[in-house]
């Protein structure tokens, strides 16, 4: 067909497919928020850090698909709006990337430094964990209130689903915020995140759990401004270093005992003064404690807000003493001088490979009774699997030498390697489940238990359940995807004295006298006759009640249970135990009943709940207050 020469050229038409039509979006972004907290400057300003955290589309508030921030006050009734935040770092305010003093009362600024730092640690645990983490309630997203109350306190309440940071008039008559804080924020998420992943951790049982989810989450908060390298620099710039071009430290300063003072006890000096009231002094008298054996017997160290200190200075010893000798290994026989930003990079990233290194430990400890010595085989144990070459920094010999002096020995006996998990029994039995269905399904777990219930010793008599199955994906030595699956379960039962004899529990006999009395209170609603009392009859009963009220007046609640770890094939690697009719259990209510925590009625015994609110106030007064502990 012969072509019109008037006809116009058409120019091809571009066909825009509907993917890739966008660039993709990045899956970080960075954000302003202060170091420390605002009495920690540089020059006149406040120390500020860049912080990278997960991108995501906010609405005002911010709100976004985890975090919701309510900057409503219950004291005064007064909501402070829904705040925007700026969609850049770039686009951020001059006064909030130098931080001029002026932050200090903007409550925008406290907006963003409060949602940036809650998910920089949601990240964090994430990254450690290789997988999303829920929070411990139904919703998606935790409600955090920067300014929720006229009161020197800050603390999770899961009733609320949320984190509530208060204000108040420090001593010099300014107002003061917990929600500038960066150690303060860490430590309420660290706290909403262990009970996401551990939910039993917060009943009432040794001293030993209830510290743990103080220090731990102290740990965690620490380690956390330890990782900011411009922290670290600021930090050791306090203390002696030659003053040349490029600034050094000497060898000296770089001794344990002098990192101790110049890093540990730099930093606990310059928190606020004004903050006292809600740290306490946590950090101070970790720095300043000496390692000794005898420090955990003491009475002052049974109380658990008091006891978390212990864990918190073994695990800041053992970083200083890694830091110390990552440094001096590095120079010369002889070297005097070392440079401060090299110093200062090593310890951010010691900090931030511990602070990993106890998150992935989560995973491997048991779900219930937890003492110090079982969160330290899970720590060696996690970081083994997934940083088999620790020559680098030798965190595992560190940490199990500073916990040794603090007089905490490894759960496991296991000598090689040292402290970590032994395998599990041989002869379990996989032939009846799906390892597909186990990584997810509940129920399938259950029937693994169930099959194998002799060898993972799942008790007559006490009720059984899967509490959660989380897979997770790790990166292997090999660089390859290593896939692995964390289910938890537990046992409850609630036995009568006769009962408790018969499984071999011994309760303490002014215990027993006080449960006989109530007992007597409620006789009409006692059990019959006729009841047979056996550990064995007692299975319908328990798994009828669960975890709830029980409808024989003289009973007494044990708890138990363990964590299966499988691999990639299905198979159990590890299982981390503690038996509900196990030895554990007579000091554990030997515990509960001489610092008042059995509570006794004609309905039988219940167990006072935690309250992190009043452990936090506890601490910061410093109050030995044995008898009121609310653990």
């Amino acid at each position: 067909m012969p072509v019109n020469p008037k006809r116009r050229k058409v120019s091809p038409k571009v066909v825009r497919s509907s993917e890739g039509s966008e660039p993709p979006r990045p899956p970080n972004r960075y954000m302003s928020v202060i170091a420390q907290d605002p009495s920690v400057r540089k020059g006149r300003n406040i120390l500020m850090a860049k912080i990278s955290v997960p991108a995501e589309d906010l609405r005002d508030g911010p709100m976004g698909y985890r975090v919701q921030v309510v900057d409503f006050d219950a004291t005064t009734r007064i909501f402070h709006g829904a705040h925007s935040l700026p969609e850049s770092y770039e686009q951020e305010p001059a006064s909030w990337r130098e931080g001029r003093p002026s932050i200090v009362s903007n409550l925008r600024f406290h907006s963003q430094n409060t949602y940036a730092l809650v998910m920089k640690t949601l990240a964090r645990f994430e990254f450690a964990l290789g997988r999303r983490i829920g929070w411990s309630f139904d919703t998606h997203q935790l409600k955090v209130a920067p300014h929720g109350m006229a009161d020197a306190n800050a603390f999770y309440a899961p009733e609320v689903e949320g984190l509530v940071f208060g204000y108040f008039s420090g001593a010099s008559g300014n107002r003061v915020y917990t929600c500038l804080s960066h150690d303060i924020i860490v430590h309420e998420v660290t706290h909403a995140l262990l009970d996401a992943l551990r939910e039993r951790y917060m009943d009432p049982s040794t001293p030993d759990q209830g510290a743990f989810h103080e220090g731990f989450a102290d740990v965690v908060a620490l380690l956390s401004v330890f990782s900011l390298p411009e922290v670290v620099e600021h930090l050791l710039m306090l203390g002696k270093h030659v003053g040349r071009a490029v600034p050094a430290v000497t060898r000296v300063n770089v001794m344990p005992a002098a990192l101790r003072e110049s890093a540990l006890f730099g930093l606990a000096e310059e928190m606020g003064s004004e903050l006292e009231g809600i740290r306490g002094e946590p950090l101070r008298a970790s720095a300043k404690l000496e390692p000794s054996k005898e420090h955990k017997e003491t009475p002052e160290f049974q109380e658990p807000h008091r006891r978390g200190e212990l864990f918190v200075a073994a695990v800041l010893h053992g970083f200083i003493e890694a830091w110390s000798a990552r440094i001096l290994s590095s120079g010369t026989a002889n070297q005097k001088q070392f440079p401060l930003k090299r110093v200062a990079e090593e310890g951010a990233l010691i900090a931030d490979t511990l602070a990993t290194m106890w998150i992935r430990a989560i995973d491997y400890m048991p779900p219930v009774h937890l003492q110090f010595g079982d969160a330290l085989s899970a720590a060696l144990t996690a970081d083994l699997e997934v940083r088999p070459d620790d020559s680098r920094f030798e965190l595992r010999r560190h940490m199990l030498e500073s916990f040794n002096a603090f007089g905490f020995a490894p759960a496991s006996k296991r000598k090689d390697p040292a402290g970590t998990w032994t395998p599990p029994p041989q002869g379990l039995k996989y032939d009846r489940v799906r390892f597909d269905s186990m990584r997810s399904d509940k129920d399938e777990v259950f029937r693994f238990i169930w099959d194998n219930r002799d060898l993972l010793e799942l008790r007559d008599g006490a009720f059984t359940q899967v509490l959660s199955v989380r897979p997770s994906v790790r990166t292997g030595i090999d660089g390859f995807m290593v896939r692995e699956t964390v289910a938890e379960y537990y046992q409850v039962a609630r036995l009568t004295p006769d009962e408790l004899v018969a499984v071999g529990v011994r309760a303490p006999a002014g215990y027993l006298r006080a449960l006989e009395r109530a007992a007597n209170v409620g006789a009409k609603n006692a059990e019959t006759d006729d009841e047979d009392s056996s550990p064995g009859h007692l299975a319908a009963e328990n798994v009828a009640n669960g975890d709830g009220e029980d409808s024989r007046a003289n009973a007494t609640p044990l708890y138990g249970g363990g964590v299966l770890i499988f691999d990639e094939y299905g198979r159990v690697k590890y299982w981390v135990y503690n038996d509900v009719f196990g030895s554990q259990q007579r000091r554990r209510l030997e515990y509960l009943w001489k610092e008042g925590i059995l509570q006794l009625d004609k309905r039988g015994t219940k167990l006072r709940q935690t309250r992190l609110s009043a452990i936090h106030r506890l601490r910061a007064l410093n109050a030995n207050t044995s008898s009121l502990e609310k653990w």
